[in-house]
């Protein structure tokens, strides 16, 4: 391959005025804005948010997170894009459907104030309102878990279920309106629990890594996709590393976009801020100065709300030193 592929976070639409230019990963980028002195511990942001994104499409949109691999990021990206659309105004649920292996309470660092999960609603235990956790950070941001980690799921539990929980969302009675995104963390794999993450969802955006392994999973699950009827289906890669791509050991993200055939909705760069945000319960996109991480995240979320995709580009390939480059020559 003579030329590598970087992405370029040039959306199709031009109704973007405020991005210029807007990749995050392009060297020739240089922000206006003043630069500090040590550029290691302040980041500034490329994007200009001078107006808020325009919502479209009926609501509420019911949009599932899924990849099919486990590990490749599906609840971190469900945590900061869900953070970032409440941050742009918009009412979020996010509904972590992953029954045994609940993490998107930790992620949030919510986890000690979920005293109610879906289960103890069905069963008139509680009520909805009760079992719907609010962020303090974003009171227009809610978590709602399925189960609690070790209980048993009822075996009457299943997609039915969850149209019947997103629709209770779609005409609350406790006053609040009803929200512009429902979220649902899809489990990994295509068993019973994908099949009941799915069944209320008329989007998806599937998130992979750029390699082989996700890939054939991301494959197989946005075939189970269309022929559960979801057609707008969008792709988000993660961990991706340039310097990989360079040395063409890592696939690039346009080999990715041709593989899969899918609209790309963002590109998340490899980032270890993402082990620190995880541990403290906070996620990225809230972090002060934002990472490069964060700020992927966040542009996502804005290509979500107005259903806009974005492409990738090819960039020349840097000449590769020669041998007698480590002696000057």
């Amino acid at each position: 391959m003579s030329a590598l592929q970087l992405l370029s976070l040039k959306p199709h639409s031009s109704s973007y005025p405020f991005l210029s230019p807007p990749s995050i990963f392009s060297k020739t980028l240089k922000p206006k804005t003043h630069q500090p002195k040590n550029p290691k511990t302040h980041i500034v942001s490329v994007l200009q948010w001078n107006r808020k994104p325009q919502l479209s499409g009926p609501t509420p949109r019911v949009v599932v997170i899924t990849s099919g691999k486990g590990g490749v990021g599906k609840t971190t990206t469900t945590a900061n894009v869900g953070l970032s659309l409440a941050r742009l105004g918009f009412s979020v649920v996010a509904i972590d459907a992953d029954v045994g292996l609940r993490n998107l309470d930790l992620l949030l660092g919510l986890e000690n104030r979920v005293n109610y999960t879906a289960v103890e609603v069905l069963a008139g235990d509680c009520r909805l309102d009760q079992a719907l956790v609010r962020d303090k950070r974003w009171s227009n941001f809610e978590l709602l878990c399925i189960s609690k980690p070790r209980s048993k799921l009822p075996l009457g539990f299943g997609g039915k279920a969850l149209i019947w929980l997103v629709d209770a969302l779609k005409s609350r009675s406790d006053g609040r309106r009803p929200p512009d995104f429902v979220l649902i963390d899809c489990p990994a794999g295509i068993d019973a629990g994908f099949i009941t993450a799915i069944t209320p969802a008329n989007e998806a955006v599937l998130v992979t890594t750029p390699d082989i392994t996700a890939l054939r999973d991301a494959d197989r699950v946005t075939g189970l996709l269309e022929c559960d009827g979801i057609k707008d289906i969008k792709m988000i890669v993660n961990r991706v590393r340039t310097d990989l791509i360079r040395g063409e050991d890592m696939m690039s993200v346009l080999d990715v976009q041709e593989m899969l055939g899918l609209a790309l909705l963002g590109v998340i760069p490899e980032d270890s801020e993402v082990i620190r945000s995880t541990n403290r319960g906070y996620p990225l996109v809230l972090n002060k100065p934002p990472t490069l991480a964060g700020l992927a995240f966040e542009q996502a979320a804005w290509r979500l709300v107005e259903q806009d995709s974005m492409k990738a580009v090819m960039v020349e390939e840097e000449p590769k030193k020669g041998f007698f480059s480590f002696f000057g020559g």
